[in-house]
């Protein structure tokens, strides 16, 4: 399988995943200002928002990655003269996948902390509500994998790889 369709099985997947959090966000947030208004306020709202909202973010992250929309100086780049480009590239990447692996690492170990642990007004599990810091580091190290053979082709070729080129190759 070629990795076009990787990419575009696994930007779909986000695509569901975050989508469907913003949806029970958005119902819950919903619900949360209704039941205020009448005078019946649901006192698990705000804490499960804040949960899915978490959710939301790490998810997130990684279809961000994947479509090279996160932060990024690629002025910084293009300044740089064309043969420095592709060992900043290499040395970026390299601090990036470091940063996540140790964010996986760390919020692994962050759930053995937190085993037995539950939310205040709900009785889930904080492992749970939690977790999205490992599994979003590992989706964000997953889609940064995807598109490091295009980061690394465009560095090589003297180009920065912006939103635009992500786009175009995603198509290919």
């Amino acid at each position: 399988m070629s990795l076009a369709i990787w990419r575009r099985g696994f930007e779909r997947l986000l695509e569901i995943i975050v989508v469907v959090l913003l949806l029970v966000l958005t119902g819950v947030v919903i619900a949360g200002i209704i039941y205020r208004e009448v005078g019946h306020p649901l006192p698990w709202y705000d804490e499960v928002a804040a949960v899915l909202l978490a959710w939301l973010t790490y998810y997130g992250v990684g279809l961000g990655a994947l479509k090279r929309s996160h932060i990024s100086v690629p002025g910084l780049v293009r300044a740089t003269p064309p043969r420095v480009r592709l060992t900043l590239a290499i040395i970026c990447e390299a601090c990036v996948f470091a940063f996540f692996i140790l964010l996986a690492i760390f919020g692994w170990e962050v759930l053995g902390v937190l085993a037995g642990e539950t939310l205040v007004t709900v009785d889930i599990p904080v492992m749970l509500t939690q977790s999205a810091i490992p599994i979003g580091a590992i989706l964000f190290l997953i889609a940064e994998a995807i598109c490091l053979p295009g980061i690394l082709r465009d560095a090589a070729a003297g180009r920065a790889a912006d939103e635009a080129t992500a786009i175009v190759e995603a198509t290919e």
